[in-house]
């Protein structure tokens, strides 16, 4: 018989990390200005990264010919430090680590040549933190395909990209994208966009790729169209030409003629003169349209921002320095200090606007870490919420186990005595119920859950505060009933501040 001693084996590794005394490989890590020294052991390099491997093989020691020094500038001391613990430990544990700085360790873990790290980390971006690509698209887009890597990741944003275009070619950085990227934007049959409409933007990121080009075209010598047509030599036979409307073809295609095929631009000319007469360049088949099936609120701080909407119509900014003070264990909250609320809160799900069904919220706020439920109770202004570090997954139906959650409420709507109740048995913080056309949101038992059987949280009375032993206090007041109904909820998405 097998027996396994991980966990001894790991916390001997732990005690070598720390070793100070027989490393024989120094690290500089960082540029001059904000740089690290990171002491490591060729041994535990070589045989965990190729990467190392190499850069051992090909660094020459020092004078007592035993320590070597490796430098790495473009990755800062924070994600080397966990990359190198992971070396030591093979443990990652994702729960109190930005997903900013996960999505750096993904990229890092790739060029460090950890495989098995970079995939888990780029599965985890994808299953768990959707909302924060879409809110990052654009630099991480850019990023999948400057390395050449991440194909999963690669297609998820394609997938997104096809139902909703705008993302990227209406983006200020789109004339930066990487050819390659937009190459794989192109040949997509279900791109949802007109075909004169991606002329039009193919037009736009290839003379932005060529500044010295006269901005009037009809100062263009036959040069200029040369090297526009040398731009666009991988893109060109990506258009579905002949799918585009006579006037646009005049219109659009014909003054940049002269970046076409001679056949080319002869068979659209006969497609307009003569559209049942065969043509001897290549027909590609019309793009196909297909229903939207994400949510339509895809980058929600550019919502915020382009309509200057509040980031939530429950609570306010000392609310969230207060609520932001408890998720960092601080014993005055933020707003009666000087130190700045290091968070912001992005607005996930709003009842009023995206309905009370208990499976809307699990719909929404599947793959979402790091939120606040927030709910406004019916005939008061009480406010009671919950902060759930973890992500939401309405693929299971069993607790999840965390120490750092908690339910708070706020008398009156009041912030002047706030009730703070942090989880006692962390085995049981969190319910993913099997019941999601009843149940939503559940912390413990009962101490904060929203329900209804109407399948809307307003049009009953059964959403629950309890007194159980899973949270440390009650929330409500002692001549309030345990059940309670609401007037609006919200689920916000607490980020760091960059």
């Amino acid at each position: 018989m097998k027996y396994l001693f991980l966990d001894k084996l790991t916390q001997n590794f732990s005690e070598l990390f720390n070793d100070k005394e027989e490393y024989n490989v120094i690290i500089e890590v960082g540029n001059e200005l904000d740089k690290k020294t990171f002491s490591a052991h060729s041994l535990i390099l070589r045989y965990r990264s190729s990467y190392f491997n190499e850069e051992l093989k090909n660094t020459v020691p020092d004078v007592n010919n035993i320590i070597k020094t490796i430098t790495i500038q473009n990755i800062s001391a924070q994600v080397f430090e966990i990359i190198l613990k992971y070396i030591y430990y093979g443990i990652f544990d994702t729960e109190n680590i930005d997903t900013k700085i996960i999505y750096k360790l993904m990229i890092a873990a790739n060029e460090f040549e950890l495989e098995e790290l970079s995939v888990k980390l780029e599965s985890h971006l994808i299953q768990f933190e959707a909302s924060w690509i879409k809110t990052h698209f654009f630099l991480v887009y850019r990023s999948i395909f400057i390395n050449n890597k991440f194909k999963n990741l690669k297609k998820f944003c394609n997938d997104i990209i096809v139902k909703y275009p705008k993302l990227i070619f209406e983006s200020n950085e789109f004339t930066s994208l990487h050819e390659s990227a937009l190459i794989s934007i192109l040949k997509r049959d279900d791109l949802q966009m007109t075909e004169s409409e991606i002329w039009d933007y193919l037009i736009k990121w290839g003379t932005a790729q060529n500044p010295t080009l006269p901005e009037k075209l009809e100062e263009w010598s036959d040069e200029n169209f040369t090297t526009l047509k040398t731009t666009l030599q991988r893109c060109l036979p990506l258009i579905r030409y002949f799918h585009i409307s006579n006037s646009d073809v005049m219109d659009k295609i014909k003054p940049y003629k002269k970046i076409l095929d001679e056949q080319l631009w002869d068979d659209s000319k006969q497609q307009l003169i003569l559209p049942d007469r065969p043509v001897l360049s290549i027909i590609l088949p019309p793009r196909v349209h297909i229903a939207q099936e994400l949510p339509p609120r895809i980058n929600f701080q550019e919502k915020q921002t382009s309509v200057n909407e509040p980031f939530s119509t429950i609570i306010n900014e000392k609310h969230a320095a207060i609520i932001s003070s408890w998720i960092n264990y601080k014993p005055k909250d933020y707003y009666l200090t000087n130190n700045p609320n290091p968070y912001e809160f992005e607005l996930i799900l709003r009842g009023s606007e995206d309905g009370f069904a208990p499976r809307t919220f699990w719909d929404i706020c599947h793959g979402h870490g790091n939120t606040i439920v927030i709910s406004k109770v019916k005939g008061t202004e009480e406010i009671i919420g919950g902060f759930n570090p973890l992500a939401w997954d309405k693929t299971r139906s069993d607790w999840a186990k965390t120490n750092k959650s908690f339910i708070f409420s706020f008398r009156d709507g009041s912030s002047q005595y706030p009730i703070l109740s942090r989880v006692k048995d962390e085995n049981c913080a969190i319910l993913f119920h099997c019941h999601k056309n009843k149940v939503g949101p559940r912390f413990g038992k009962a101490e904060f859950m929203l329900r209804s059987r109407e399948s809307d949280f307003t049009k009953d009375c059964i959403s629950q505060c309890k007194k159980t032993k899973f949270y440390e206090k009650s929330l409500r007041k002692k001549n309030s009933t345990f059940s309670f109904s609401i007037i609006d909820y919200e689920v916000l998405k607490v980020v760091k501040k960059i």
